[in-house]
């Protein structure tokens, strides 16, 4: 099925920059780029019959409970002081990333990545302007700012959390402090006691914190697959179309949690000073289970990344010994997280996720997916689809396997964990908890799909596709994030 993927044989732990020679892309078969262009019209197709349907259910029933279905937003076309900024980093990446990509230094490329990470993602924000595109956006009545001053006794503050989850109950949580543990609105109390208090700093800190998933993402891609691939990867991580949630939603600061979470994890078992790593990782996956019920299902990943380590059961004792800090301290202190996600799936049922249609957003959910990781995932995803059919889909037709492209050469690598990511967000779509708001609450799995994008020849043309979809996005709908 993939016969046309680009073929790498660049070590795993390699450290030197190959040349620019070395990474070029191959010219694409085709019968490779009709495939490509194939799937991604079976997006767009999954994309219009969910705006379609979607409006046809809302107007009807109302049940949807948006207003731009499959998108939580409005549709407000509109230009903003972000918008010059955006068009400027978008045409940069589109013609120097790919080659900037691959001749900079690894230290050089990680920081440059994040760099324009932010630009792109600053600037997107600011098409809406500072205050209804930063500044107000985690204070709205849903949000966590809402209840900072009731957080002034921390540990009562915890003991009593789950009393106020339920609707009915008194003072119940806005709808996402009760819908997470309270490791992520602790994050933003923490902030206010610090002297960042308010939207504006809650805002710069999602943006800032969030970015940096870019730069984990490639650290982890290097050590699991290459490096070739990873600088293959970098601008279509730069360019993401889930930028446009990253500034501002605290999934954005969760994305970049669960990033590091991941990289530090793929430096353990890959023998980087395991111990250190294998604790920070753990401490990291431990955080997780308290910013977002939903991010347990990053173990799935974490499966994945220890099946490819070299040196997968050394750094076990130091991620287990890392992962048990969190929840000791939270339980500790008074919070009970198995009662407090029971609770909270009753309350999810008591509000729109109890209303929403489980027949349209199991399948509209990755409508949302397709409009967060953009066109050239979609290519990179269906490139990755020869996994699913045995390895030996990766090679020419009656060719030998070189020892390269065996399920321990990098693109079966790559390929492994990206599926690992779609894997997760199938289980969280059949769950029946991921009912809309998706192109926020999946950032942090969708992030990891973007890899897939290292697969795809000719990369420029794909980068502007990424591009002009965020870019439309943010100009014609006033999204909720």
């Amino acid at each position: 099925m993939n016969r046309d993927l680009p073929r790498t044989t660049t070590s795993s732990t390699s450290t030197t920059s190959p040349s620019p020679t070395a990474s070029a892309s191959p010219a694409p078969s085709s019968g490779g780029l009709v495939r490509d262009l194939t799937a991604v019209a079976a997006a767009a197709l999954l994309v219009l019959a969910a705006v379609l349907i979607g409006a046809r259910i809302q107007d009807r029933y109302g049940t949807l409970r948006v207003a731009a279905p499959p998108l939580v937003g409005d549709w407000m076309p509109h230009t903003g002081p972000g918008t010059p900024a955006a068009l400027a980093v978008a045409a940069l990446v589109v013609a120097y990333g790919p080659r900037l990509a691959a001749r900079l230094s690894w230290r050089s490329l990680l920081c440059a990545a994040w760099g324009a990470s932010l630009a792109w993602t600053w600037s997107l924000a600011l098409v809406d302007g500072w205050s209804r595109g930063v500044a107000e956006r985690l204070t709205t009545r849903h949000e966590y700012l809402r209840v900072i001053d009731r957080f002034g006794d921390i540990p009562a503050a915890l003991r009593d959390f789950d009393t106020h989850i339920l609707i009915g109950t008194p003072d119940n949580w806005p709808a996402h402090v009760a819908g997470h543990p309270p490791g992520a609105t602790l994050t933003f109390v923490l902030l206010d006691r610090i002297g960042l208090g308010g939207g504006g700093w809650a805002g710069a800190f999602v943006i800032t914190a969030g970015t940096t998933a870019v730069a984990a993402i490639l650290i982890a891609v290097r050590r699991l697959a290459d490096e070739s691939l990873a600088r293959r990867a970098a601008p279509f991580l730069v360019l993401a179309p889930g930028a446009v949630w990253v500034g501002t939603s605290a999934d954005g600061y969760f994305t970049a949690v669960t990033a590091w979470a991941v990289a530090l994890l793929a430096l353990a078992v890959t023998g980087h000073r395991p111990a250190w790593t294998g604790f920070g990782s753990g401490l990291l996956f431990g955080l997780t289970m308290y910013l977002s019920y939903g991010l347990t299902l990053f173990a799935v990943i974490g499966a994945a990344v220890l099946l490819l380590g070299t040196r997968r059961l050394r750094p076990l004792p130091y991620v287990a010994a890392g992962f048990l800090v969190v929840p000791a301290v939270f339980t500790a202190l008074g919070f009970d997280w198995w009662d407090a996600y029971r609770l909270l799936v009753t309350r999810y049922y008591q509000g729109a996720g109890g209303v929403r249609p489980y027949g349209y957003w199991v399948w509209a959910n990755f409508a949302c997916t397709v409009l967060v990781v953009g066109p050239a995932t979609v290519a990179g995803l269906r490139r990755c689809g020869g996994a699913l059919t045995g390895f030996r889909a990766l090679l020419p037709r009656g060719a030998a396997p070189p020892a390269s492209l065996l399920p321990r050469g990098a693109a079966p690598r790559l390929v492994l964990l990206v599926l690992s990511a779609f894997l997760a967000l199938l289980v969280a779509d059949l769950s029946g908890m991921s009912k809309a708001e998706t192109e926020r609450i999946w950032l942090p799995f969708a992030f990891w799909l973007l890899p897939a994008c290292a697969l795809l020849p000719g990369p420029r043309g794909w980068l502007a596709g990424q591009a002009v979809l965020a870019l439309l996005l943010n100009h014609l709908l006033l999204t909720g994030w």
